[in-house]
């Protein structure tokens, strides 16, 4: 396919400073944000991303169609990474760009006499738009960029470029967006949304021999109020027993009648105002919860009723996010979560090289520093430190890092060994800087991604870490890029 030049829209400038009497905060946020800007375009590593996603497409486009499409999908990056800059929701940033002259701008939504932010179901669209290895490609780019000596004078202002050659990694819970798994709460989550589904059903004309759905939301609200209060009561356990008895008997009932709704809407969903995709996506939505009913109610029976342990591999810790594991983290305050495992190494600058999602029981973290840093070699060439906590300590591990040639710079298990790594001064200087990868962490965690992280499904949680990780590395080069700046404008004030 034939790419022609985007033509971007006539759109206006933003009003200069000296005309804003706003706070520090919003002067230093603006300014990196304009730097984010620069870096993207300057780079050319959003035209090139934006052009392979073009190029990817199936059918040969006319000018006009590779223009539509290249504006949307500029649009689809840069409120990706407004989401990760705002940690705001879908809607919230949806009305929040239409009140900000600042987003309008970045954005691209705002030309001379008018402004045209995008809705909330198109945000949540874009998120999605691009393959989760094309972000990854993005990344690396704008990371190879900021390596380059003569690219990294004009988008840092410094003359020095930045060096991956020290390598500091952590691994990290990525929390599910769930309530704690607690098993008869299971049994609530599978009668109210059953019961939601059937009034939805009835209220769009389908009807079958039912009471008021109402009763059933009350009555299981009734024992989950009489399971909660039982624990205060002398013979707490026999109470805790019955009142599981009697879940089990109204989910029984409740299931029956969400078989008998979903035959009925799967044969007469033409007598309804639904079209046949909304019509299965209600369907779905039961089916979801009857085929994980049976194995919810036999967990709380074998929990709390025949108080026999389940293998955290048989549980279910949501009926709505089938991906999220039991992670063991030993921690205080967090002796186990509940979400996915994930690896993040960064550079001695804070730019994130290397991550990886993991969907299933996480391995040792001892086997997952090799293959890191094959990924990290790939990238960004011969590294020359590797730091860690102890947990990736390993033979294995020693004797790969000596034949590379990598200093090893982690913590050892062995006390003797740690004692005579600590006569090491480039180990404790190595060690001593991998403490502040936990704030990375943290920040990268809370700051980008959110706790817990919104999005349902692994798939979905993966890509938001993708884009989340973008946007960290251009929200770190253009904070350095804005304060290298704010100094250079400094100097040559005082030498006026």
């Amino acid at each position: 396919m034939d790419i022609i030049a985007f033509q971007p829209e006539l759109s206006p400038e933003l009003p200069r400073l000296s005309k804003i009497n706003g706070s520090k905060d919003y002067r230093e946020f603006r300014a990196v944000l304009v730097e984010m800007n620069r870096i993207l375009v300057k780079t050319g590593a959003e035209h090139q991303f934006i052009l392979k996603h073009i190029n990817n497409m199936d059918s040969e486009l006319s000018g006009k169609s590779i223009q539509f499409h290249y504006r949307t999908a500029r649009l689809a990056l840069r409120y990706s990474i407004l989401l990760g800059i705002t940690n705001e929701s879908y809607r919230v940033l949806s009305r929040h760009v239409a009140d900000s002259i600042l987003f309008q701008w970045f954005t691209g939504t705002a030309s001379v006499d008018k402004a045209d932010p995008v809705s909330k179901s198109s945000i949540e669209r874009f998120e999605k738009m691009f393959d989760k290895d094309d972000v990854k490609e993005l990344i690396h780019n704008i990371n190879r960029a900021a390596a380059d000596k003569a690219m990294a004078k004009e988008l840092l202002y410094r003359n020095t470029a930045l060096k991956f050659d020290a390598i500091f990694a952590d691994t990290t819970c990525v929390k599910a967006n769930i309530h704690f798994p607690v098993d008869w709460v299971l049994l609530r989550d599978a009668v109210r949304t059953l019961v939601k589904a059937i009034i939805i059903i009835r209220n769009h004309g389908i009807k079958h021999r039912i009471r008021d759905p109402q009763f059933f939301l009350s009555e299981i609200n009734k024992l989950c109020m009489e399971m909660t209060q039982s624990r205060k009561k002398a013979g707490a356990k026999k109470m805790r027993k019955k009142t599981v008895r009697k879940m089990k008997a109204l989910v029984k009932t409740v299931e029956q009648h969400a078989n008998n709704y979903y035959h009925e809407l799967e044969m007469r969903w033409r007598e309804t105002d639904w079209s046949e995709l909304e019509a299965q996506v209600v369907l779905n939505r039961i089916k979801n919860i009857l085929d994980q009913l049976p194995q919810a109610v036999k967990q709380a029976h074998e929990r709390i009723i025949g108080e026999r342990r389940v293998a955290n591999k048989d549980k279910i810790l949501s009926l709505y996010d089938h991906d999220a594991r039991v992670i063991v983290r030993g921690k205080s305050g967090a002796e186990v979560e509940f979400g996915n495992a994930l690896y993040l190494a960064e550079q001695s600058d804070g730019l994130l090289v290397d991550w990886k999602s993991i969907r299933e029981q996480p391995p040792a973290d001892s086997k997952l520093a090799g293959e890191s840093i094959e990924r990290i070699t790939a990238e960004y060439g011969d590294i020359e430190s590797y730091a860690a906590d102890r947990g990736f300590d390993s033979p294995g591990n020693r004797l790969d890092l000596e034949e590379l040639g990598v200093i090893n710079a982690i913590c050892p298990r062995s006390v003797p060994l740690m004692i005579e790594k600590q006569g090491d001064d480039i180990f404790c200087c190595l060690q001593k800087r991998r403490a502040g990868t936990e704030a990375r962490i943290g920040i990268f965690k809370n700051a980008y991604l959110g706790t817990p992280l919104k999005n349902k499904g692994f798939k979905n949680r993966q890509i938001r870490i993708e884009w989340s990780v973008l946007t960290h590395n251009l929200w770190k080069l253009a904070a350095m890029a804005a304060q290298r700046k704010e100094e250079i404008d400094a100097e040559n004030r005082k030498a006026a």
